[in-house]
């Protein structure tokens, strides 16, 4: 929700009152701050408003996950792996709508470099439905043979059979 640097500003204030309050020797007030700014340094690596949109995802809510992902102004800021989040689930939320701005934060998402196999298969997943609408057959056979390999768990199966009896009829 703020910026890196006053994060980094309110974990130093924070550490300094905990060898404050260790030096007092109030020990137990001491630890308890330190956990609370073991918050503060988690909030650096995973962003609220990501974390927020993908519950939003998760219940099907598209409109609330796109208002709370529209609240980030500068996602370049983020860390790299966040950022390939931000564009992964802006894809998703744009998918049913708007189907070349998806393709666009896709493609982002992909180049900047999503951590989880399962994620990059349903955005190559999603890559491969909107390069078969469009009718460009090989890039999505390429697309679907890259989301088998990355599918380790056969989550994807049953949408990649159905992309596959698709392809056929064109």
């Amino acid at each position: 929700m703020y910026n890196k640097e006053i994060k980094i500003a309110l974990i130093l204030a924070i550490l300094s009152a905990s060898i404050y309050l260790f030096s007092q020797g109030e020990i137990g007030y001491g630890i308890v701050v330190l956990l609370f700014m073991g918050l503060v340094v988690l909030s650096i690596f995973k962003d609220e408003r990501i974390l927020k949109a993908f519950y939003y995802l998760r219940k099907n809510d598209m409109p609330k996950a796109g208002v709370i992902l529209s609240k980030v102004k500068h996602p370049e800021k983020m860390i790299k792996s966040q950022e390939a989040y931000y564009y992964y689930l802006n894809g998703l939320v744009l998918s049913q709508t708007q189907m070349n701005k998806a393709e666009k934060f896709f493609k982002k998402a992909l180049t900047i470099g999503l951590r989880n196999d399962t994620d990059k298969a349903v955005a190559k997943l999603n890559l491969a439905g909107l390069a078969m609408s469009r009718r460009r057959k090989r890039e999505a056979t390429t697309l679907l043979t890259e989301v088998k390999k990355l599918d380790k768990h056969n989550m994807l199966e049953d949408q990649v059979k159905m992309l596959k009896q698709q392809l056929k009829r064109i």
